[in-house]
């Protein structure tokens, strides 16, 4: 397990943003990032999960290949960040940052459309 003080957390987060490609990252529209301690109920049912199994990050929004012509005026989509989870699997500092980066890419890829399962093919997962 490896803590740090949330604003370090959020730091991590905000550069593995600025660390995606930049083809992906200039696509983003619409989109928040967040970090919160830990998923709720909602985001286990949402998933299909058991509460208390282990979730890192969650898109809540319409991936871009869900959109249709009458998608406008909506909200921004978000993408959430569980920083206790993070920490909890982290050996040390520099793991932390890597699972960071690993998580928001995970989640960068539903807001694109991508799949689960096709993260899992392509060797991504």
């Amino acid at each position: 397990m490896h803590e740090v003080p949330l604003e370090q957390f959020e730091a991590m987060v905000e550069g593995a943003v600025a660390d995606l490609p930049d083809e992906f990252r200039e696509r983003l529209e619409n989109v928040t990032f967040a970090v919160e301690e830990r998923a709720a109920g909602a985001d286990y049912a949402r998933m299909r999960l058991a509460p208390g199994s282990t979730l890192l990050g969650v898109y809540r929004g319409v991936p871009l290949t869900q959109r249709g012509r009458g998608y406008n005026m909506a909200l921004p989509d978000t993408i959430v960040i569980f920083r206790q989870p993070i920490q909890r699997l982290a050996r040390d500092e520099q793991d932390l940052v890597e699972r960071v980066r690993h998580v928001v890419r995970h989640e960068v890829a539903h807001y694109f459309g991508i799949s689960d399962d096709r993260l899992r093919e392509i060797g991504a997962y």
